[in-house]
């Protein structure tokens, strides 16, 4: 028989904790990024009726693979957009933003906003902006959270409108906006269309992270590296079924912004292992896993990683190696970086 020293010496290793691993989050859309509870509070507030699908306490089951499905989903963003219409609201959604991240190991977040969405009800575009940028400082301040903004313009609306926030954001770069992008329904609005928008942004410093690749194929992301320049892609996973794109993606470094839990959610791969992270991770291409919107999808940052580890076999190492990705991605300052790259190590070395 045993000794229990010896059958202690025998069991299996405790898998690390996914919470306690630091990383970075790049793929955090604002409204999304929304508490539920939060939601419901607020729509009670303003008196905003919500669907069911908002209040069931349950993602909604969504599947944007088609025209039909996609316009579902933005209704449903649409409505909780409408819940945010005082600077505390914006306060609000931002501080419990970054402290559900704190609780889920992040220590830098890049959150993605298109300020247009919130102007009418903050009194225009720039004071928007400007409740925006206070609210991220003081929740990056409240829960040391490290936090930038990423502008976003919408593919849905004219390339002028685009060049319109491309400059705004580069006006206030030295306020915390870090980067430039482009979200929405990517079947609409060519890539080229915008690529003014992204050299205004470019050449003010910012870089350029576009969505692309979960809706159409490989060719969009593509059109994001030929026409945009871009130095991150939203998603990209689809990039997974061209082998000289992903040798491509490799080689220049370029980061995919991987949200597993959306890709599913939205109809894009039918269940979690069939997102292609090991292809990506196998093929070197640099990724960044997010929680994209976890109002609708109904998690966050740590259960991306949770689906790595449990649905395509990646290891603590590997895992590990995932987070670095992430924050070699950022926008965050060199010496941030070489903090939580320690970070990394210490958790794997833990």
């Amino acid at each position: 028989m045993l000794s229990t020293t010896a059958a202690t010496r025998h069991e299996p290793a405790r898998p690390r904790d996914l919470r306690l691993l630091p990383k970075a989050h790049l793929h955090l859309h604002f409204t999304g990024s929304m508490r539920p509870t939060t939601l419901l509070e607020l729509a009670e507030k303003y008196r905003v009726h919500l669907p069911e699908a908002l209040t069931s306490g349950e993602p909604p089951k969504l599947s944007a693979t088609d025209e039909r499905g996609w316009f579902r989903f933005q209704r449903l963003y649409d409505i909780a957009r409408s819940c945010l219409r005082e600077p505390d609201d914006i306060r609000r959604l931002v501080r419990e933003a970054a402290e559900e991240d704190v609780r889920d190991g992040s220590r830098w977040l890049e959150i993605q906003v298109d300020p247009t969405s919130y102007a009418p009800h903050l009194g225009g575009l720039i004071p928007a902006l400007e409740v925006i940028l206070d609210a991220v400082d003081s929740a990056s301040r409240e829960t040391g959270l490290g936090m930038r903004l990423l502008v976003a313009a919408n593919r849905m609306k004219h390339p002028l409108e685009a060049r319109t926030l491309a400059r705004l954001a580069v006006r206030f770069a030295d306020r915390g906006i870090v980067g430039f992008g482009l979200s929405n329904d990517e079947r609409r609005g060519m890539a080229r269309d915008f690529d003014r928008a992204f050299s205004i942004a470019r050449h003010g410093g910012l870089l350029a992270a576009p969505h692309g690749g979960e809706l159409t194929g490989p060719s969009s992301v593509r059109d994001c590296l030929d026409d945009l320049r871009a130095a991150r892609i939203g998603h990209g996973v689809r990039a997974a079924e061209d082998p000289r794109l992903l040798r491509r993606l490799a080689d220049a470094g370029v980061t995919c912004e991987v949200c597993p839990a959306s890709n599913v959610a939205l109809g894009v791969y039918p269940k979690p292992a069939d997102v292609p992270l090991r292809t990506l991770f196998d093929a070197g291409v640099p990724m960044a896993l997010g929680a994209d919107d976890p109002l609708l999808f109904g998690s966050r940052l740590a259960a991306q990683y949770e689906i790595a580890r449990e649905h395509h076999g990646f290891s603590d190492e590997e895992l590990a190696e995932l987070a670095r990705q992430s924050i070699r991605a950022s926008a965050a300052p060199e010496g941030v970086r070489a903090e939580l790259l320690a970070g990394v190590d210490a958790w794997l070395a833990g």
